[in-house]
């Protein structure tokens, strides 16, 4: 049997130090592995840390494939992890840090259904976003429980301007860019085949976890990409139609 309270201390240990540990020799099933994000997530909350939103995993396909893994996945988004846009990221908290455009959405309601994340008001802005991506685990290596318990690689993520919420605008153009080099193009319909089934993707599966989706909270919906690999001192630049850009540049501290 998982000991859940362990693994999810070995976990937390690894962020906090930026030292990778192995992946878990014993296989757990995926409810287990979303009991251990919770205990994570209670440890992160224990020491003042706050919830910011949620984020959804693996939802564009080429992400699935690129990883190994076949599912979506559900996680949270704690609040000292923002990135202001436009300013430096402290890399060297990290182990092996990437990164992924976004689209982010602003939860403009109460969310404890499904039925809820599919009535008006449920979003009302949108952002183009970044989000840093860094698997404890070594070699960035996991299985689809391992992830989950990892509160899915969540690491950080920087939110660009909003904009007011229009449905009609949802197969966009994003340009992902290192150091002024396109490095990845593609589309915002890469998300779920369609980014705004994320609102109800996410609501699906916080419903399963026991999480209330709180109005004001951000909504990751998942990457229109495939994840690079993001080399100290890189200035990081993502680019999405209609929707205006987000940066932040890697830095280390002195």
């Amino acid at each position: 049997m998982t000991d859940i309270h362990k693994l999810a201390a070995v976990l937390d240990e690894a962020a906090r130090t930026a030292r990778a540990v192995p992946q878990p020799e014993q296989d757990y099933d995926v409810a287990t592995a979303y009991r251990v994000q919770e205990e994570l997530l209670r440890l992160r909350l224990d020491r003042g840390d706050r919830l910011a939103g949620v984020k959804l995993g693996f939802t564009s396909e080429g992400k699935r494939r690129q990883m190994g893994v076949h599912d979506v996945i559900f996680g949270r988004v704690p609040e000292s992890s923002a990135v202001p846009d436009g300013s430096y990221a402290d890399i060297s908290a990290y182990i092996h840090p990437r990164i992924e455009p976004e689209v982010v959405y602003l939860v403009g309601r109460r969310i404890e259904t499904v039925a809820d994340a599919l009535a008006p008001g449920a979003v009302v802005a949108a952002a183009p976003g970044i989000e840093i991506i860094d698997s404890r685990y070594e070699n960035f290596r996991f299985s689809l429980p391992d992830v989950i318990a990892d509160n899915t690689s969540a690491a950080g993520y920087v939110v660009g301007p909003w904009r007011p919420y229009d449905p009609a605008l949802w197969n966009l153009g994003v340009l992902l860019e290192i150091d002024g080099r396109v490095v990845q193009a593609g589309s915002t319909g890469a998300i779920l085949g369609d980014p705004r089934r994320a609102v109800v993707e996410a609501a699906r599966l916080a419903v399963q976890a026991g999480v209330v989706i709180e109005p004001g909270w951000i909504l990751l919906a998942g990457a229109a990409t495939p994840a690079e690999p993001l080399p100290a001192g890189a200035h990081v630049r993502v680019e999405a139609q209609h929707l205006g850009s987000v940066s932040f540049t890697a830095g280390r501290a002195s």
